[in-house]
């Protein structure tokens, strides 16, 4: 499948879909991750995040091309990546309150993986310390640092202490250190380098002193998509996309230089006509994530020029224009601006091969737990 295929999303047996309906095309998505591999001098560099697509299958196919690092958000992505046979697996979240607890009980059911996660102060570090040392473990854990975004972490100009002091507590390994700048996103590219690169270069003063303590090289993990290609360029540092895998509007709008596919997309059907020129769909606030403006929380592949004017739980009203000749029934394909938390939204996604569709995949780490 290509980009000049202009009907690449219609399903054949459409009438066999109930909508709304998150329907996945596997082809594309195995081309997503061909084409995030060619990006990078080496395999060993990606750490792959799990929150767009929270399947089973979105990870094996990853690990089916060689990708072993894997980075998530919470327990139950965590778990869904150890059972499904990741190696190696990040939760990019610093773990407080019975999270904690979660994350030894995670540890222990799943011996194959080897776990690590974020801290960002020596109260929580200290924490983790003491459980794993009296029970005779050792749990690797990264530094969070605050490059900008400021939601977590700690500012790389004030990290070297508690670096110092993590690494002197026994029960725990430091690795490295993550810096997430998911705030940028420009959609000029050189821009965006430049934003990007300002951004990281306290990281590299940091490791730069580190190195001066005497203590071994960090392993960098940083970015996400916006900045995956700048940071690709960056030798040993680790890249964790995400959206890669099923892409949207947003990150086709603002990443063009990247090119891959969108890869899931939203099946819903005209139910009313209110009024001349108005149209309303089966696709409310609970089908489409609703975080962005109304004008560009979805855009229909087949009808680009409808225009949302209002939306409710389970109704989407579109203006169509006057003579447009919509019916009830009527089915639109829809590309989501932000596809992460439109996944969450949906137990399954439907999937289509040559057009029809004809299996599923569970979205199983939408939930809050999955065993754990």
């Amino acid at each position: 499948m290509t980009r000049s295929e202009n009907n690449w999303y219609q399903i054949s047996n459409i009438e066999m879909v109930d909508s709304p309906a998150l329907v996945v095309y596997p082809q594309r998505v195995k081309q997503n991750i061909d084409t995030l591999v060619g990006m990078i001098d080496d395999i060993q560099r990606l750490r792959t995040h799990a929150k767009t697509h929270k399947t089973k299958e979105g990870i094996q196919l990853q690990l089916s091309a060689g990708i072993r690092k894997f980075k998530c958000a919470t327990i139950a992505e965590a778990e869904a990546l150890a059972q499904a046979g990741a190696p190696d697996v990040l939760l990019a979240y610093q773990p407080i309150g019975p999270k904690q607890e979660r994350l030894f009980t995670l540890i222990d059911k799943y011996p194959d993986t080897v776990f690590s996660c974020l801290i960002d102060n020596i109260g929580t570090a200290t924490e983790l310390s003491s459980h794993f040392l009296s029970n005779g473990k050792v749990l690797p854990v990264y530094i969070d640092l605050n490059v900008g975004q400021n939601r977590t972490g700690i500012r790389p100009e004030y990290a070297l202490a508690l670096y110092e002091a993590a690494a002197a507590l026994p029960g725990i390994e430091l690795k490295g250190l993550q810096a997430y700048d998911g705030h940028i996103y420009h959609p000029d590219y050189d821009t965006r380098k430049k934003m990007v690169d300002a951004a990281f270069a306290p990281v590299e003063t940091l490791v730069a002193n580190i190195k001066a303590k005497g203590l071994a090289e960090p392993i960098i993990i940083a970015g996400g998509s916006p900045a995956f290609p700048i940071h690709a360029k960056r030798g040993k540092v680790e890249c964790s996309p995400g959206t890669f895998i099923f892409w949207d509007k947003g990150y086709s709008d603002n990443c063009p230089e990247q090119d891959f596919l969108p890869a899931a997309l939203l099946v819903t059907r005209v139910i009313s006509l209110p009024d001349d020129t108005k149209i309303c769909v089966d696709l409310g606030h609970k089908s489409v994530a609703a975080e962005n403006e109304l004008t560009k929380r979805v855009s229909f592949l087949n009808a680009p020029d409808l225009k949302a004017v209002s939306q409710s739980e389970e109704h989407l009203v579109l203006e169509a224009g006057a003579g447009h000749g919509f019916k009830p029934g009527d089915v639109l394909y829809g590309i989501p601006q932000h596809i992460c938390p439109t996944v969450a939204l949906y137990e399954k996604a439907i999937t289509v091969d040559n057009t029809i569709a004809s299996g599923e995949w569970r979205i199983i780490a939408r939930d809050r737990s999955i065993g754990i």
